[in-house]
Order: C-alpha cells, then structure tokens, then sequence
C-alpha cells in the first residue's frame, strides 16, 4: 500500500466525513503542490483561495517563523502591535474611514458582521432582518449557512435561525421586494463563488447601494473568496463605484494562516462596545504578522495588476477551450476568479484533470472553478493549459466535427 493510500484510510478511519479528499498533500512552494509520494501538481484552487501569494512564500514564512519566536498569542486583554498595524493598514488600503474587528475565519468574520447589524438595527427601529443573495455562501455556523442562500448546506439544520430574507442576485426588483420595515442590511459577494463564479452587475451594485441610502440600511460586501487581490482590486467591490459599509475578509489574508476581519466605515465603527463581541485567538499576533507579510507581497510584487493581465491570460485560454469542445458552454469571472461551466458534472472535469496533475474546483450545478496564485509565472499558466487541453481531448474525444 502506498504512503498516501495509507494516509488516506487512517483519514477515513479517525476523522468525520465532511469531506473526500483524493490526493494527499504533503508540501507545497509557489502554484506548485506534492503529494505523499513526490508527485507534483499545479495548485489551480489556492486552497480555495487562500494563497493568492503562493504557497510558503518566503516572506510570510520568516514573518511567522520570527513572530513565534517572539509571541505567538496573546490575550485580547492586552494590545499587540502586530495586531494594530494590521488594523490601520486594512483600514488604510480599504478607504472607508472606519475600524476593523479581527477574528479567525469568513465564517467568524460573517458572523460578526450579522452581529453588529443586529446590534445597530435594536437600537434603530428594532429591526434584525437581513436580506442575503439566493447562490451566495457566507459560512458554516447556524447563522451563516441560515444567510446562504442555497438549501443544499442547510438540510437537517433546521430549525435554522430566523432574521433572513433571500432575493435574486443581480435583480434589484427581487431584492427591493424582499426589504420590509423589519429589514436592517442587504449582504452580499461582489463575485458569488461557491454559487458558480457570478460576478455582480455594475447596475446591481449600484442599486444596492441605493436602496440602502434610501432605506437606512447596511450594505454588506462578503469579500471572503473574492477579496485581497483575486479580482485585481484589494476588494471585489472596488470594481465598482459604490462602497459598502462593512466588508469581510479571510481566506487569503493571512495566507493561509487562519484569519479573518471585519471592516467598517465610520458610521459603524463604534457599534460594538467592549464586552459585546469577542474572539480568544482573534487577532493573534502570529496570524496578524502573516497577514502583514501577505500584504506586503502583493504591494511589492504588484499582484494586483498581476491579477489582471493573468487573468485576462487565463481567460483567452479557457474561450479557446469553449470554440474547441462543445461541452464547454462558457467563461466567466473576474482576475484570477474563473469559472468554465460545463455540460454536464463538473466533478467529471475536475478528477480529469487532477489524472493530469491539476488541481481545480466545482462551483454551483455545473462550473469548473479557478483560483490560482496571483504570483504564479506566466510559463505555469501556459503549462497547466496545456496539461488541461489534454485532458480535454480525453475526456471529450478532441475538436469537435464543423
């Protein structure tokens, strides 16, 4: 039996059946991940992205390696200094004049937003609902997979939590029927990724930010998956000219190391009081330097106009699969946030794929999902295409006839 073979039945044997994973990791530098047994695959999910610098790159390795040498936790009865710069720095490159509360994950990150809004909407009228996207995700816990809109994540959780109201993303006629006086926040994902790799329409966006001025509502941007460079902006919102009034931030933050945040404006700032929220390893300062690091790298680097030209790259690459295979209906995304929709399982894609050491993703019914490292060399791309190509032309027995 092999070693990952092996691996793989002990993960069956100790651990809950959340997931089914198929390749065990056992390193990984840059786009490049290795399994138990040497092989080498081209990492096209990022860990769903969260290395959009790469992984172990070399500055978020020495930033964590001398930060737990010096402190790795720290209560949050007490201040740190990473912890503080990281703060003023997203409040910096996000633009909205406000604060920042830290946490561990998106769904953490979501959470808190759900939180402030309630707490901001009892003083405000008593109002606690909140409308969220049909297709969107926002996380794991009772609240967030209550928030994301899509049953399949919520079935056997019931009786799931009350307060929300789901609307159609990119019809903002569905969302103003779904407000009523009990409404107090509109959240929603600049790019849906779990539903399918959607971007938001500039007229949507626009509209959303409307309704909210008109109505008094919080406008809630989830910037978990689409955030920190993945689209070639900080924030998948910045793509439009609207600003929302809070934000989250995980995945890629911290690269990779477990983190989240929740952004404001000023007029938000100051919802939570002391005592009101919390998180016991929010904020740690181990995370807080990755974090610094992984920002740093994508300024230096200059990832974020990277992510723009690789993407429009990447973009050529998988149109010219949709003219080649009838079975590739469309294209769609944003950077370095793509989805290929498929005829037919996107599962079947993906293990073919991985056949021809690649590594990608499912989103929605029937979407192939990509989110490689903003940082990976442009000679990659080119070689994962190819790579992809052919197992293409296995899988759907090459060009097709005129």
């Amino acid at each position: 039996m092999s070693k990952s073979a092996e691996i793989l039945e002990d993960y069956k044997k100790y651990l809950m059946p959340t997931y089914s994973p198929s390749v065990v990791v056992a390193k990984a530098k840059g786009s490049r991940v290795y399994d138990a047994e040497g092989a080498q695959y081209y990492d096209l999910t990022s860990g769903i992205g969260c290395h959009n610098v790469g992984h172990c790159t070399e500055g978020v390795v020495k930033a964590v390696q001398e930060q737990v040498a010096k402190l790795s936790h720290c209560s949050n009865y007490f201040a740190t200094e990473p912890q503080v710069a990281l703060a003023k720095k997203l409040v910096e490159i996000s633009d909205l004049g406000g604060k920042v509360f830290l946490c561990n994950s998106g769904g953490e990150a979501n959470e808190a937003a759900i939180k402030l809004a309630r707490k901001w909407g009892s003083a405000n009228g008593g109002r606690y609902e909140i409308v969220t996207m049909r297709n969107g995700f926002h996380g794991r816990t009772l609240a967030t997979l209550t928030a994301t809109g899509q049953s399949w994540c919520q079935e056997g959780f019931e009786p799931l939590p009350v307060g929300f109201a789901y609307a159609d993303f990119n019809d903002i006629e569905s969302v103003k029927a779904a407000v009523n006086e009990k409404t107090v926040a509109i959240m929603l994902e600049a790019v849906q990724g779990e539903g399918g790799v959607i971007p938001a329409t500039a007229e949507f966006m626009e509209g959303v930010r409307a309704l909210c001025d008109e109505k008094n509502l919080i406008m809630i941007c989830d910037e978990v998956q689409c955030g920190m460079g993945r689209t070639g902006k900080w924030w998948g919102w910045q793509n439009f000219s609207v600003k929302p009034d809070l934000f989250t931030v995980a995945k890629s933050i911290a690269d990779g190391i477990p983190m989240g945040a929740l952004v404001s404006n000023a007029k938000f700032a100051d919802v939570f009081t002391i005592g009101s929220h919390g998180s016991t390893f929010g904020g740690n300062p181990l995370a807080c330097a990755a974090a610094l690091a992984t920002i740093k790298i994508i300024e230096d680097e200059k990832l974020l106009a990277a992510a723009v030209s690789k993407g429009e790259m990447f973009y050529a690459a998988l149109r010219a699969f949709a003219e080649k295979f009838d079975q590739v209906l469309d294209v769609r995304g944003i950077g370095l946030m793509l989805g290929m929709v498929v005829d037919g399982d996107p599962h079947v894609v993906v293990d073919k794929f991985r056949e021809y050491n690649v590594l990608a993703l499912v989103a929605g019914g029937n979407v192939v999902r990509f989110l490689p490292t903003l940082s990976m060399r442009e000679s990659n791309i080119e070689q994962a295409v190819e790579m992809m190509g052919e197992a293409l032309d296995e899988l759907y027995g090459g060009a097709q006839e005129e």
